[in-house]
Parts: structure tokens; sequence; C-alpha cells
């Protein structure tokens, strides 16, 4: 496996060095395979825009078929492989269903996966939940009420409220704030993102993010990523430090170089994982289908630190009416 590794590491940097000087085109695919993925995408995409242009209208106003709508429609396929632990797949299913008329300020969501169901720091940092703590019935259904204040100028703050839509129904409430600030006259910004919530079947969680990062040159950012979380049914404190540079190679492709260290207690403060990740993403099709490739190197507390790779492999193809290429 770790000449694996190796052969993967070297496939990756020989696609970055071509990918940075080659003619960049829409698509990887042969002409056979376009042929057939366009039309599927495209009847889709339209039905989820419809479907929730729809819903928009029912509970909205007239502007419904003019706004922008965000639902999209995630289709995804992975293999994850982590040393001594063997290999896993897993078929994911992610959906959003905005609609922006409801209300001026109050919005119906519906949506799969919410950032409560995300699992622990360590799970959501590297991208490789696990399969058996994905929550397949974690999708919900509610009431947002947003604030018109711009995050950087004030604190811009949502209250939400609504189900998971699961038996027996489980009620939740939940409070955002976001704030954006530029440090100085320089080129340094800090933003902080907030959330509090209630589930009634896992009681309270809470969690804090704070991203400082600052443009390198026109295709290189780093950032420094500090997340506090807890969680009353984990009733565990959990922090993490992500210090990464993100390298857009060209508009179909991009590397993510990042550093990462877990901890957990407030009474007993501990490091549990330490990891190196490199990501790999590339827009194999048209901003619809991309490929992830993500090799990392573990340094795990209750192995006593001793290295242990990992390895992600992702395929996911979007489905929305407008075609976006900021899925990186």
């Amino acid at each position: 496996m770790h000449k694996f590794l190796t052969f993967c590491w070297l496939g990756i940097m020989t696609t970055v060095a071509a990918n940075a000087y080659a003619e960049e085109e829409d698509s990887d695919l042969p002409d056979w395979a376009e042929e057939r993925i366009e039309p599927f995408r495209e009847s889709v995409g339209n039905w989820v825009d419809n479907t929730s242009r729809r819903i928009d209208g029912f509970f909205g106003t007239d502007d419904h078929m003019q706004a922008k709508n965000e639902s999209y429609l995630r289709f995804g396929q992975e293999i994850d492989w982590m040393e001594g632990d063997g290999t896993h797949g897993d078929t994911t299913l992610r959906y959003r269903i905005d609609l922006p008329t409801s209300e001026e300020r109050l919005r119906l969501v519906l949506e799969s996966d919410p950032e409560e169901s995300q699992g622990t720091l360590e799970e959501q940092g590297s991208g490789r939940l696990a399969n058996d703590q994905r929550d397949r019935r974690s999708s919900t259904l509610g009431l947002d009420w947003l604030e018109t204040r711009d995050k950087r100028e004030n604190w811009s703050n949502r209250v939400g409220a609504g189900i998971r839509l699961r038996l027996p129904l489980d009620p939740y409430v939940r409070f955002t704030s976001e704030r954006l600030w530029q440090l100085g006259e320089g080129p340094w910004q800090l933003e902080s993102n907030n959330r509090v919530s209630w589930f009634n079947n896992e009681g309270y969680s809470a969690r804090t993010r704070w991203d400082v990062g600052r443009p390198l040159s026109e295709r290189r950012h780093l950032r420094f990523i500090t997340n506090v979380q807890w969680r009353e049914e984990e009733d565990k404190l959990e922090y993490s430090e992500i210090a990464e540079i993100n390298h857009r190679i060209n508009q179909r492709s991009a590397l993510r170089y990042s550093a990462i260290a877990i901890g957990e207690s407030a009474s007993n403060p501990r490091m549990t994982n330490y990891y190196l990740q490199t990501r790999y993403r590339r827009d194999i099709h048209k901003g619809i289908l991309f490929a992830d490739v993500i090799p990392e190197l573990h340094f795990q507390r209750d192995v006593s630190y001793d290295p242990r790779w990992a390895m992600t492999l992702r395929l996911e193809m979007y489905f929305q009416r407008e075609i976006s290429r900021d899925y990186f």
C-alpha cells in the first residue's frame, strides 16, 4: 500500500505539472461519455431547480422564477483506506432545497447532512467520515430568519427552527452568527463563524470557527483555522488547529496542503491526532463532475503516535440548472 501511495503522490505531482501549462478545456471525458452524461445532468438539474422553485412559489412570492436559487443535488462515491483498518466504500446523496422568496428574511430550507450530524472535528477536518458515523437520517426541514446586515460591517445573525425528518420527529433550534474583519491596511482577513444548536434527541451543541488568512499570490492562499466544538451527547470538548495553503492550479484543478492537530478535553487537555494531508481536486467535466485524491499521514495517540497512512478517492456529481465552477 505504501508503494501505491507513493505512486498516487507522483501521479498527482505529474498531473499538476501537466495541468499548469496545458491548454484548458471543459472536459477530460471522451465524446461518447459526454454524450451520455450531459442529457442526464441537464434533466436532473432542471428537475431539482423546477421542483424547488415550485415549492418556493407556493410559500413565497411571484418572483420565485427570477430569484437566485441555490438548491442542489450531489451524488458521490468514495473509497477510504486507513492503514490497519482496511478499506471502506460509501455512496452518498446530499441535497439542499432553497426557497429564497418564501419571505424577505424568513427562508424555508430543506437540507441533508446538517453541520450537527457531521461527526467529530477529526472526521470533519480530514474529510474522511467513517461509514458507521454517517447519519443517513439527518435531513432537516426548517425556517431560517436572516438578518440583512453585511458581516463585513456588523455581526450577521441567523435563527432557525424545524424538525429532523425521522421517526420519532426530532425538533431543533439553532443560532448562527458570522463576522468578517479586514485586519488593518494589509491583506489579512479574519472570519468568525459560531453556532449553538439544540436537538430534542441529542441535546445541545456549540461550535466556533476562527479563520485568518491572506493571499500569497494570485493563485495561492494561506489560512490558519481554529475550531472548538462541544456536543452534549459526547460531553467532550474538542479543538483543532489547521494550517493550510490552497493552490488554484488553473480553472479546473486545485491543491490543498494541510497540517492539522486535533485535541480534546478542557480539564485534562491532550492531543489525539496530528496529520498531514494533501488534497488534489479536479473538475473532470464542465463543472459538474469532480474527482478528489486525498493522501494523509496520521500520528494518532491511541497507537502511540506511530505513523499511519490513509487515502481517500472520491467522485462527485452536482446537479443544478446553473452550473457553478466554485466547488473547490
